[in-house]
């Protein structure tokens, strides 16, 4: 068996509508062209947590879990159903987490906004976890698309503002604090912007693009 088998994996993800999912996406895209990216994201996501192979998957859904395509996409790669449930941000994470590991050894949590977060890149963040209490891959817009631990540590997220560019800044400097034992693979982009878009896989652009602009 893996040595990282019972690292439970997360993908946190918003239903992939139009209007609600990749909005700062819409300018480039379109309305339905960012929601089409974004089931093509929850796809690959779900396949990279499959793939790795390290411990059972869930995807925490908000605002919940009901949708069809959330659970049409679950249901393909196997995956279990949850939902994110109240709170900020980091109050979702950290009861997604500790939730988890009632159950299993370690956990990680990542979102569907970086397709570069692949199963090699999940099964180096499990195995990061043997010796270190958390492990975090950094985005390189300053926050971060995987965090995870083997103890349940609300220090890193409680009371934090989310959604600008000193995220993992701030988790760092609270860690050292704490006295945490971290460790950080290398940094990855994310595509919430138009600006991003350039860091997709070859090909998967052109299939997004909305009809409705060109």
């Amino acid at each position: 068996m893996n040595s990282a088998m019972g690292t439970a994996v997360i993908v946190f993800a918003k239903a992939p509508v139009a209007g609600l999912a990749k909005t700062r996406l819409a300018p480039a895209l379109g309305a339905a062209g960012a929601a089409a990216l974004a089931q093509r994201m929850l796809r690959h996501a779900l396949a990279q947590a499959t793939a790795a192979a390290i411990g059972p998957v869930e995807l925490c859904a908000a605002p919940d879990c009901a949708h069809p395509l959330l659970q049409a996409a679950a249901a393909d790669c196997g995956a279990t159903l949850a939902d994110q449930g109240p709170g900020d941000l980091g109050a979702r994470m950290h009861r997604a987490i500790r939730r988890h590991l009632a159950q299993h050894r370690q956990a990680l949590l990542i979102g569907t906004d970086a397709p570069a977060l692949d199963a090699a890149v999940l099964r180096q963040a499990a195995q990061a976890l043997h010796d270190h209490d958390a492990v975090f891959v950094p985005a390189l817009d300053g926050g971060y698309v995987l965090v995870g631990q083997r103890v349940a540590d609300a220090r890193c997220f409680t009371g934090m503002a989310w959604s600008h560019a000193q995220v993992m800044a701030d988790t760092r400097q609270r860690l050292r604090a704490a006295g945490v034992r971290w460790a950080e693979l290398a940094p990855v982009a994310d595509i919430d912007t138009p600006a991003d878009l350039q860091h997709l896989p070859p090909g998967w652009l052109p299939a997004m693009t909305s009809p409705d602009l060109t």
